[in-house]
């Protein structure tokens, strides 16, 4: 059981307690699980009152909140908090070095003694693993690939060759990088392939989900920046270049070529057509479909994409559109109406002679 004083927890958060600091914690956990020697959170003060009710010890709050009835540590921001303390709690597995014996290395490759390879692993010709990296089971490593340290590959993940992954990247399960990008070209009446000759490039901090798939350049990188996030199933089509700290969440499809700048965030089920830019900080709604470039700081949503104040009108009067029909009838019965009992004032005009 892993515990910590009160204050040790405080000192790392750099935080203050308000009560006993010698209180002992052995978990952290949600108020719905929490069990007596738990430190569980309330960031909102609505959820201050359920946290009191747990049978948590202490409660984790954000800026202002309190507590009459719990043990209190006070931080600015307790999501944050809790990013920071699920490790201290929830410790990853530990690999030792070393090389599984169902392992198939090539002479060629250059493994860091501190790597760990699992069982069923395939390196290729001329591969880098670098120090502390940690290749599960029934990973592939094309030729001449490289990766930098502390990198973490789950069970499954293929890596094509020529790919450079930096530093401190995860790679979760069935994921596949460096896969042939879509390119044909139709000839005589079939569609010829275009050899996709290029790589990936993931830089450092990157995490990518489980199943999605990078494919290679056609010429030249695709490119995933530094500090990204990519969540499961996403496809990135070859020459795509992502920047830095970028968010995109599961079923997202990139055509090739698309450029993204910094922190932009794109959620899930959208698809992005092909040789676009997407500017700084852009944000992309839910089940997108971005046909057109989007500057800096630009908020799109719908299909087509629009600016998300146009689109939400258009969803709301889209809404409205049952009761306009309905009043659009009412007011047809009424013109008909009235153009009847006009009709049937006018006398009839005789006819003239012939």
């Amino acid at each position: 059981m892993i515990s910590h004083t009160a204050a040790q927890i405080a000192e790392r958060l750099q935080g203050e307690v308000l009560g006993d600091a010698t209180t002992i914690l052995t978990g952290l956990a949600s108020a719905e699980n929490a069990r007596a020697g738990d430190l569980t959170f309330a960031d909102k003060a609505e959820y201050v009152l359920a946290a009191e009710q747990s049978a948590a010890t202490a409660i984790l709050v954000s800026g202002g909140c309190s507590s009459t009835k719990k043990l209190v540590i006070r931080v600015p921001n307790a999501r944050i908090a809790v990013a920071k303390l699920l490790p201290v709690f929830f410790p990853p597995d530990q690999y030792l070095p070393g090389v599984h014996p169902s392992a198939s290395i090539d002479p060629s490759a250059r493994v860091d003694a501190t790597a760990h390879i699992g069982p069923n692993c395939v390196v290729a010709a001329g591969v880098s693993i670098g120090a502390r990296s940690v290749l599960l089971g029934g990973n592939y490593l094309g030729r001449e690939v490289s990766l930098g340290e502390d990198v973490f590959l789950n069970p499954n993940v293929v890596i094509y060759a020529r790919t450079v992954i930096g530093h401190r990247v995860a790679i979760h399960a069935g994921t596949v990088i460096g896969s042939d990008g879509y390119g044909y070209v139709f000839d005589e009446g079939r569609h010829r392939k275009v050899l996709q000759v290029g790589n990936v490039v993931i830089h450092n901090d990157v995490e990518i989900g489980a199943n999605a798939a990078i494919d290679r350049a056609a010429l030249g990188s695709t490119v995933i920046g530094a500090g990204t996030k990519i969540d499961n199933l996403v496809h990135v089509a070859h020459n795509v270049v992502m920047g830095r700290h970028c968010l995109v969440m599961g079923q997202v499809g990139f055509a090739g070529s698309t450029k993204l700048g910094d922190y932009v965030v794109v959620a899930s089920q959208s698809g992005i057509a092909g040789h676009l830019k997407l500017g700084n900080q852009a944000m992309i709604g839910a089940k997108s479909g971005v046909m057109r470039d989007i500057p800096d700081g630009g908020k799109v949503l719908g299909i087509p994409a629009l600016p998300d104040k146009q689109a939400k009108r258009q969803i709301i009067a889209t809404q409205q559109l049952p009761e306009i029909i309905h009043r659009l009838r009412d007011l047809e019965q009424q013109c008909a109406a009235l153009a009847a009992k006009v009709n049937a004032q006018v006398p009839a005009v005789p006819a003239g002679p012939v």
